[in-house]
């Protein structure tokens, strides 16, 4: 799936090309796409991720199959997970929003519900047996590739029980495709070449009878990798009977013993710090015969996860035996199994600290060798936000224990404690930093400084020139003439009523000769002009079609520019509008007669950015209710962060057209990981 890429739907489309050496009868495919094409839908989402310190959002598509009547959907972990918000488009070209009802990062499997009416069902497909999948087999994928709804091909099983390991096959590696989240760890891959694109993830593959016997995860020209559907069948019965996937662990990792000679157990390769083989007293380097009362084999790496498989499927906090061989004789331990959790926890943005930071597990303190799992890692620091301005500054990596003498090993517990801190002095910070126990100091709070404007208003002329070079004045039969020539009258200023025209040239202002005969003295006729007085006139004399006329000017205040005019925030869409200004109104030939805020900054991965909203787009309305300043536009966006609707419609003005930009920003977003609202 291609997450970084705006996908478009497509006017549905439903390919079938022939993989295999040998097509399919009709009659196989027709089966198989009445069976299944109508379970298949096509997911679009919007991302979540954490940089520099702040969330950013981007849009992302991938597939997916409904597996019940009741509309569940299975996708992947990696097209689902770390999303705020998900729609499914069905095969009949209906939309509707689905709900995250579980993930499971390490089989890359997420269990979504459809938002159907009371009492709805869907068009769903049956999932078959995986397990008597062989070399060979016809298979069919479907699912949405680079967002072309609906497609579908045909090919064969390469390999029904594929691991991926490095490059020597001494171990087994898993996957990395799901933003960090391992997957794969119970997983056996079925290998097969009917073509799947990005966008493909999360769809179904497909046997000849029309079940479905795969999900798949990612491939290209020539193969393509499924997970099995034993393996989404035992999540997906999991997540309907206990709202989650539930696994057993010991706490150890095991190799194939093939490689030392031996033709049954496994080789325990290690144990992880305070796991239940530790306790039990299991060592590297032991070989288990035999768990829970069944003999153990695992010869080769294909043979590892079915053993993982075995341990998931223990009762969590009962007792089980394990026999051992250890330098040449057997020895039988015991050890009490534990429920595995997450490998990482929850992340989320801390705006007043200025910083992302993420929940600790004990798998992620053990892989980062911190001290414990009290406490939150720090991801990422934002330029100017307390944590950057702290003393000594925050740095990813950083575990943070403490805030003011308080322990915190949550979010909500974070933001509680700098909420509840005085305004009135530094916050101190505990930081374990690669050894190191640091208090840092966080600033109190600022307030936002009152705008003061600006430098002092000089007088000011509304006219752009350019020098009367010897040249220029050649060139125009007047080798004589001396001055500024006008280049631009601005509209709506005193030089515009005073009738200056374009091709004037300024030759006294003031009674004043003016001069120039250089380009390097384009700014004595503005630096003349500011050194006079606010209100008062200035008479010039200009030359226009060869004779000599005089003008009488009122000198005005320099118009304000964008770095000195009102702005406003919002947080919520995430971006900021300022009051127009002249040069606006003359870059963008505007107008004077135009009225609205100008788009001063649109958060990269915010949502008015994601929707489309660009940097200098005139916003006009706001669901159609005018914003002609700023104050207008503080109290339309109050309104509506209030009401908090779906959809927030911008009406701009770009350049000399117009555009509605849609804001989908006040739906209530979902929690990354566990899908609450």
């Amino acid at each position: 799936m291609n997450a970084r890429r705006r996908l478009v739907l497509t006017p549905l489309l439903l390919l079938v090309a022939g993989a295999a050496a040998a097509a399919s009868p009709p009659a196989t495919v027709s089966r198989v796409r009445d069976e299944v094409y109508p379970a298949l839908v096509n997911i679009t989402v919007v991302y979540q991720r954490f940089s520099q310190g702040r969330a950013e959002r981007y849009p992302g598509a991938g597939s997916g199959v409904i597996v019940t009547p009741q509309g569940h959907v299975l996708t992947n972990f990696h097209v689902a997970g770390n999303t705020t918000r998900i729609d499914c488009t069905l095969t009949d070209g209906r939309v509707v929003s689905a709900a995250v009802v579980a993930h499971d990062p390490l089989t890359d499997i997420s269990v979504l519900k459809l938002a159907g009416r009371e009492g709805e069902t869907f068009p769903h497909a049956e999932l078959g047996e995986s397990e008597g999948l062989r070399v060979g087999d016809t298979v069919f994928a479907m699912g949405n590739p680079l967002a072309l709804s609906s497609s579908m091909t045909e090919g064969i099983v390469s390999n029904p029980a594929r691991v991926f390991t490095d490059f020597t096959g001494s171990e087994i590696e898993q996957l990395d495709i799901a933003e960090g989240e391992p997957s794969g760890l119970f997983t056996r891959w079925i290998q097969h070449d009917a073509l799947i694109l990005p966008g493909n993830s999360g769809g179904p593959l497909v046997d000849v009878e029309g079940r479905v016997v795969g999900i798949n995860e990612l491939g290209g020209e020539g193969f393509g990798f499924a997970i099995p559907s034993a393996i989404a069948k035992d999540v997906l019965e999991q997540v309907l009977a206990n709202g989650k996937a539930r696994r057993g662990t010991l706490g150890f990792s095991v190799l194939p013993v093939a490689k030392i000679g031996r033709d049954s157990g496994a080789l325990v390769a290690s144990v992880l710090p305070g796991s239940p083989a530790e306790k039990a007293g299991v060592l590297p380097g032991d070989v288990l015969l035999s768990l829970a009362g069944e003999p153990v084999t695992v010869r080769f790496l294909e043979q590892v996860p079915l053993l993982y498989q075995r341990v998931a499927r223990l009762p969590v906090d009962s007792p089980v035996e394990l026999v051992l061989e250890r330098g040449g004789e057997k020895k039988t331990v015991k050890a009490t199994v534990e429920l595995l959790g997450p490998y990482h926890g929850d992340e989320g943005e801390v705006r007043e600290l200025g910083a992302t930071l993420q929940e600790v597990t004990p798998l992620l303190a053990t892989s980062r060798q911190l001290p414990g799992h009290d406490g939150l890692l720090v991801t990422g620091v934002h330029a100017g936000g307390a944590a950057d301005a702290a003393k000594p500054r925050f740095q990813p990596g950083d575990l943070l224990t403490a805030l003011g003498g308080e322990p915190v090993a949550s979010l909500p517990a974070v933001r509680e404690r700098i909420r509840g801190w005085p305004g009135d002095k530094p916050l101190p910070a505990s930081l374990w930093r690669a050894g190191e126990e640091l208090l840092a100091l966080l600033p109190p709070p600022r307030s936002k400084p009152e705008h003061w404007g600006g430098e002092l208003p000089k007088a000011w002329l509304g006219v752009r020139t350019q020098v009367m070079t010897p040249e220029l004045a050649a060139a125009l039969g007047t080798p004589q003439l001396k001055g500024f020539r006008v280049t631009q009258v601005l509209p709506g200023t005193a030089a515009a009523k005073a009738g200056l025209e374009v091709g004037d040239v300024i030759t006294t202002l003031g009674g004043e000769p003016l001069a120039p005969v250089r380009l390097q003295e384009a700014e004595d006729l503005r630096r003349t002009v500011e050194e006079l007085t606010i209100g008062d006139t200035a008479k010039l004399v200009v030359r226009r079609g060869g004779e000599d006329k005089e003008l009488t000017v009122a000198l005005e205040p320099r118009p304000r520019q964008a770095d000195e005019v009102p702005r406003a925030q919002q947080e919520t869409l995430e971006f900021a509008v300022r009051e127009l200004t002249l040069e606006d109104r003359v870059r963008y030939r505007w107008g004077m007669k135009v009225e609205g805020v100008v788009v001063a900054e649109a958060e990269r991965g915010g949502w008015a950015q994601m929707a489309g909203l660009r940097l200098d787009d005139l916003l006009l309305t706001v669901n159609d209710q005018p914003v002609k300043t700023v104050p207008d536009f503080e109290r339309v966006m109050k309104k509506l962060a209030a009401e908090r609707p779906a959809k927030v419609r911008l009406f701009v003005r770009r350049g000399g057209a117009t555009h509605f930009v849609i804001v989908e920003s006040f739906r209530g977003e979902v929690d990354t990981k566990t899908g609450a609202k």
